[in-house]
């Protein structure tokens, strides 16, 4: 049996294999001729004292052990056979390709319909919102192949262990196209320029072996006999006139968050859905640079050390205030997914080098926060989230120039007089945020962001920039299913899958989401 120790490194010996054999030899009493084979458990950075450690868990194998890696997962795959049963998945992004996969392995057909585009012809969209303000309804940062999982930096960590089988997500990544330090890194990341890549060969595998994908497809009506859902229609984007029906065994609705005409579309067909709570706020940058200096308590960063990143949390007003989201190195990207809104989210691009660093700052929402806003039933809290976004719109020129305030200033309820500079393309202008946003998440967010700056010594600075809305963080809206089988307790065959159905909050809890719904099908459908 290989023994397991620990090894702590300093920066610049973490990718030393040479010392490492020495270190772990040294632990386990063995001369390093007698070492075989080191395998990395687990690699996370300590940075709690003034020198920064990496901690490495690792198993040490000598001469007379094999360290035998273990088969691909891929390797198991095989094409569908002929007159395989046939699921519908609505939606490309992370909950909708990794259940496909899973649907794959067990001998089903999956059919995948998003109302977006490819990866890489979806650029174009972006590239028009980031410089020109155009947003299109079916293609931006929240719709096309991926969803938002392929611009949200990729960080891959989650707290949702015991939802599923996080190491099968990571390694389907892996065999993918991503670097293999992601099944060891205490907190695993992409980069916003490599996932195209990697969702572009999950859709080559979908395809390889019997599944399909279809891009452009916006599904406006379910088919549906008595209980049952028996298909879908979807209209071809771009050709309101050409419409098409799509059958199968089951649908699995894996929209995302964002997609709120799918949630119209369930109660129109009094199919039930119910409201939740959500979180609602602003995204926070500073320079990368202040942040190094802080958590690394160095006058500049070692070299060998990655952008620095942090987490913070408190309560104010009975409810919580929490950074969310946090891109060390990484940019501000305006995500607003219809005209006439302002949304923001943040990304970071593999090597996480932009000078800045920013993180969502968000408050809880309860039910009881919306009471003047209860004339919408279940969308009383789609239709807030709505009308904070196209309120902040309103006070711009029409662009996707961001409403953002110095940090001070929107502590101190007083307009800036300029602004710092931004990682955000569209850029920024000083906006009255105080009155902009909604009173009560006004104060809950600068008294949180007041408490933040005595957590975090520094982070009160006139180098940040306070900019809104964070308000995608999650659905204000849930579609119920059942716990045992994953199906709509109404409808027959429906399965609800991902965050958009309010049951995941990032890529691997998407993905792994994805999974168990795939095997849900698998028991309720048979093969």
């Amino acid at each position: 049996m290989p023994q397991t120790v620990e090894l702590v490194l300093l920066p610049h010996e973490r990718d030393n294999e040479a010392l490492q054999l020495q270190k772990a030899a040294r632990q386990t009493g063995l001369r390093p001729d007698q070492v075989s084979h080191i395998e990395i458990i687990k690699s996370s950075l300590d940075a709690r004292s003034r020198q920064a450690v990496y901690r490495l868990r690792v198993q040490v194998y000598t001469q007379d052990e094999i360290f035998t890696p273990e088969p691909a997962i891929l390797d198991g795959f095989k094409p569908v056979p002929d007159g395989a049963k046939r699921v519908i998945i609505i939606g490309a992004g992370p909950a909708g390709y990794f259940a496909a996969l899973e649907l794959l392995e067990k001998g089903i057909q999956p059919i995948v319909l998003d109302r977006g585009k490819d990866a890489q012809a979806r650029r174009r969209d972006l590239r028009a919102i980031q410089q020109f303000g155009t947003v299109n309804p079916h293609s931006n940062y929240c719709f096309g192949e991926g969803g938002a999982g392929t611009y949200s930096d990729g960080k891959l960590y989650t707290r949702s262990v015991k939802r599923g089988n996080v190491y099968k997500a990571l390694k389907l990544l892996v065999e993918h196209g991503s670097k293999s330090d992601i099944l060891t890194e205490a907190h695993p990341h992409i980069g916003s320029n490599k996932l195209p890549g990697v969702v572009q060969n999950i859709r080559a595998t979908i395809e390889k072996y019997g599944g399909a994908v279809h891009f452009g497809q916006f599904v406006t009506e379910f088919i549906l006999q008595k209980n049952r859902i028996l298909g879908v229609v979807t209209q071809e984007v771009g050709q309101e006139e050409k419409t098409r029906e799509w059958l199968a065994d089951a649908v699995i609705v894996a929209t995302g968050h964002s997609a709120r005409d799918i949630y119209r579309l369930l109660q129109r067909r009094n199919i039930r859905i119910e409201s939740k709570p959500f979180a609602l706020g602003v995204r926070v940058e500073h320079p990368q640079e202040l942040i190094d200096g802080i958590q690394y308590k160095q006058n500049q960063r070692d070299e060998h050390l990655p952008a620095a990143s942090y987490s913070l949390v408190c309560q104010t007003g009975g409810r919580g205030v929490f950074s969310f989201c946090m891109c060390p190195g990484g940019l501000i990207v305006p995500a607003a997914t219809a005209p006439g809104e302002i949304v923001v989210n943040g990304m970071s691009m593999s090597r996480r080098d932009s000078p800045y660093a920013n993180s969502g700052v968000v408050t809880s929402i309860e039910p009881e926060d919306l009471l003047p806003w209860q004339q919408h039933g279940v969308f009383d809290g789609l239709e807030f989230q709505s009308e904070v976004e196209q309120r902040l719109f309103a006070a711009g020129d029409g662009s996707q120039k961001g409403p953002a305030l110095r940090l001070p200033d929107f502590i101190k309820g007083k307009l800036s007089n300029h602004l710092p500079g931004t990682s955000y393309i569209p850029g920024f202008y000083p906006a009255p945020l105080y009155d902009l946003l909604p009173s009560f998440i006004y104060k809950r967010l600068r008294d949180g962001l007041a408490q933040f700056g005595k957590q975090m010594r520094g982070y009160y600075t006139e180098e940040a920039t306070v900019v809104a809305a964070e308000s995608r963080t999650s659905s204000p809206v849930r579609i119920p299913r059942d716990p045992l089988t994953l199906m709509h307790p109404e409808m027959d065959r429906l399965f609800p899958c991902g965050e958009g159905a309010g049951y995941a909050g990032g890529i691997i809890s998407a993905a792994m989401d994805g999974q168990n719904v795939a095997r849900a099908v698998v028991m309720v459908c048979g093969v």
